[in-house]
């Protein structure tokens, strides 16, 4: 789902647990009203709701919108096209996600290792 190109220009996730929606908005480039719209069309985006109906987004959160992301804007798929991919195809996007989350974190600890050689 996503390639090497959609990733360079979207930056690292950062390994906390809870992203707020501005958060979010600018680790997928997509603005906080479309990261709404999209919970509404896609059951797999679940963000957990707090007080006063704030939004705290996980890891997969950001790593499915990412994946929503490059269907509608990269690979030009509509929302209900990229709805059943997403629901359709179960076992090959777990193995896509699997290893989006492994490039994912290879990244990050190469980035750990570079601090720590410093």
């Amino acid at each position: 789902m996503l390639e090497a190109a959609n990733n360079s220009e979207l930056p690292t996730i950062p390994g906390k647990r809870y992203f707020t929606i501005g958060e979010v908005s600018d680790l997928c480039a997509v603005k906080p009203h479309v990261l709404r719209y999209w919970e509404q069309e896609f059951p797999q985006l679940k963000p957990i709701k707090r007080r006063g109906n704030r939004r705290y987004y996980q890891r997969h959160d950001v790593i499915m919108i990412r994946q929503i992301r490059g269907l509608l804007y990269e690979e030009g798929f509509t929302i209900g096209g990229a709805r059943q991919k997403l629901s359709g195809e179960g076992a090959k996007d777990d193995a896509s996600q699997s290893h989006q989350i492994v490039r994912q974190l290879r990244s990050e600890l190469e980035e750990i290792l570079q601090i720590l050689k410093e």
